[in-house]
């Protein structure tokens, strides 16, 4: 005789005829064991069709044990996330684009090229804008200058420190206790960090390019890398994509360069380029470059602050999501050894790599394609649930989350703080006392 199988969640809906007409019409036919499996099979097929939507909860049962067990799976972003590993500096970087498909494309141009086929190129890798990306260049200049404005006013009022022997910084009323240091003299200090006040280039750490009147042409050589001013490697994308500033002027090509596999057929003749922008006045990248932007900018008054920092949050996401659509497009080199970005479809010649093993490469960088964290650093620091708390420590360090360094600061002004940094801030875990930390598992 058939045992009655234990009784299910609230969920189960007894009224389903089929179910127990399939399971009556089977009975005579199996054992005790297998309508019993088969029974659960049905109820558990039930139980999926009317899972909740919020929280997708669905039953598990166990043949060996005849258990059930409940198990609740979250949508949306996981609970923790940990950040991205720091790459060692005595090794290469490894390429964004896996190795065989850049020896496959190579080998693909090579074959053309020895049929004196022309390589098929699209904008802009033609030398030819694209139309719909134009706005996009525009939009994320603005969002630069009001990242920049942002971050100036909310200093004056979030403190930011960072160490004078190594590259960490921390957002905070005063610096952790953390013995994560590096620095030169890090041995005679146990690792302790030495914290000095913060400046915005800390918190918005500043990537320069080479700028190009026409990218296209001739390579920046070591003799005349004078000859060109560096700016900021998010303005001159902008600048590359579409936008005019007129102290930086652009080649808008409007036939395309050809090429016969590495080889440039045609690029429509070499233009002269203007002379850079030499002007002991004023900058005409004020508004675009961080430097000195700490003294141009009074502090706020505290009642805009909460406004202040929800606005630099929102522009620092419009940043990070036009960069990341306009490298889809445009090229942009990073050097696999140090931190050197070129936009451009070639890297230039300067040798001026002082990383791992430059000796071999008589100071020339190793070019590859650019991620968007080399042209746009993140800059992660410490996440303090408390700023005014006791500093953090050492042995709690495995509790403690992190966030880019924009993120802490805008959050800690009072912006809210978006859905994808939350996991790797860890907002979820309550960190014990010093003295309950054994005792956590």
């Amino acid at each position: 005789m058939l045992r009655t199988p234990p009784a299910l969640p609230s969920v189960w809906n007894p009224s389903q005829k089929g179910v127990q007409h399939s399971a009556m019409e089977l009975r005579p036919q199996l054992s005790a064991t297998s309508s019993y499996t088969l029974w659960l099979q049905f109820g558990l097929g039930q139980l999926q069709k009317v899972e909740s939507t919020s929280c997708r909860t669905f039953l598990c049962a166990s043949q060996r044990s005849g258990h059930y067990q409940i198990v609740k799976k979250q949508k949306g972003y996981p609970q923790n996330v940990d950040l991205p590993p720091i790459l060692p500096k005595r090794k290469k970087k490894p390429f964004p684009i896996p190795i065989e498909k850049m020896k496959q494309a190579a080998r693909k141009d090579k074959k053309l090229a020895e049929r004196g086929i022309e390589k098929p190129l699209k904008p802009p890798e033609n030398g030819i804008l694209v139309p719909q990306l134009v706005p996009v260049a525009y939009e994320v200049l603005d969002a630069w200058k009001s990242l920049i404005k942002g971050l100036a006013q909310l200093l004056h009022v979030i403190p930011v420190y960072g160490c004078s022997e190594c590259s960490e910084i921390h957002v905070a009323q005063s610096g952790h206790l953390i013995q994560n240091c590096h620095g030169a003299t890090s041995r005679t200090r146990r690792s302790f960090h030495t914290w000095v006040r913060g400046s915005v280039d800390d918190v918005l750490v500043p990537i320069e390019s080479y700028h190009l009147f026409d990218p296209f042409g001739h390579r920046i050589k070591h003799e005349t890398r004078f000859d060109y001013d560096r700016i900021p490697a998010v303005v001159e994308l902008c600048i590359q994509a579409g936008v005019d500033i007129p102290e930086y002027p652009s080649r808008r090509r409007t036939r395309p360069i050809r090429m016969l596999g590495k080889r440039v057929v045609d690029r429509g003749g070499i233009l002269e380029e203007p002379k850079p922008w030499r002007s002991r006045d004023k900058s005409p990248l004020v508004d675009l470059d961080t430097a000195g932007v700490y003294g141009r900018f009074p502090p706020p008054p505290l009642e805009d602050v909460p406004r202040i920092a929800q606005e630099t949050m929102d522009a620092y996401e419009v940043v990070k999501s036009g960069v990341t659509k306009l490298m889809r497009k445009y090229s942009v080199k990073a050097c696999g050894y140090c931190s050197e970005v070129h936009v451009g479809p070639w890297g230039h010649n300067a040798k001026l790599c002082g990383a791992y093993k430059h000796q071999w490469r008589d100071g020339k960088h190793g070019w590859q394609p650019a991620v968007v964290d080399e042209v746009f650093p993140p800059n992660y620091v410490w996440h303090v649930q408390d700023p005014t708390g006791p500093p953090l420590r050492s042995a709690l360090k495995r509790f403690y989350g992190k966030a880019p360094a924009v993120v802490e600061v805008c959050m800690q002004a009072g912006a809210q703080v978006p859905e994808t940094y939350k996991p790797m801030m860890r907002l979820d875990i309550v960190v014990p006392e010093t003295d309950e930390e054994r005792h956590v598992a």
